[in-house]
């Protein structure tokens, strides 16, 4: 129980429906429910977003900075990648139903459906978990910084950046002119590892 909480109050709900509460569509096949404490006022260390999607479908790299992420994989199969700030490696964890893959407070990582109708459960131990975005990265830093940080053209970056929406959450984007995805590409998506020891807000 949270001390702050009146628990004789009728104002405090312990029931919600995840499905009412959409923090992203891409279609109706690519869709993200939550369910923070803002939803759900009884809520204490815990917190979840209920992610769908179809395959080649990529839930974007970013971190969250207040908390570690459980993606449990309810259909379908997914491949979890995640940086190991420590080795400066990308590990990739290929999970099918009942099976988890876990990020670490902090580490940036992302998620690609294998197939269609992959529907993950991705856990926190924070009552709103925060998200720092690829897309907002990329879009919010200024590109005379970026250009003379890594010493590049800025009308190169500027160029390069245009098709990025902010806060994309799923990719690619609707309306992408690019190929699908090549045959090369799809490989590294389909990598399998067997697991071994080793602010921006959603709301």
């Amino acid at each position: 129980m949270v001390k702050y909480l009146d628990y004789t109050s009728p104002s405090l709900n312990y029931f919600f429906d995840v499905n009412k509460s959409n923090l992203m569509k891409k279609d109706n096949q690519n869709l993200i429910n939550i369910l923070g404490i803002q939803q759900l006022n009884t809520l204490e260390d815990v917190s979840l977003l209920d992610i769908y999607l179809s395959k080649n479908n990529v839930i974007e790299p970013h971190y969250h900075q207040n908390a570690a992420e459980l993606v449990y994989c309810i259909s379908g199969a997914a491949t979890v990648s995640l940086l190991n700030p420590f080795t400066k490696q990308i590990q990739n964890y290929y999970i099918t139903p009942g099976q988890v893959a876990n990020v670490p407070q902090g580490w940036w990582h992302y998620e690609v459906a294998n197939t269609d109708s992959t529907h993950l459960l991705a856990i926190f131990n924070a009552p709103a978990p925060e998200v720092i975005l690829g897309s907002d990265i990329l879009k919010l830093t200024p590109s005379n910084i970026m250009a003379h940080t890594y010493c590049m053209d800025e009308k190169q970056w500027k160029k390069t950046i245009a098709p990025v929406q902010p806060s994309a959450f799923i990719g690619p984007t609707k309306n992408c002119s690019r190929n699908a995805y090549s045959t090369e590409s799809n490989q590294q998506y389909q990598y399998t590892q067997q697991y071994s020891p080793q602010h921006m807000y959603y709301y």
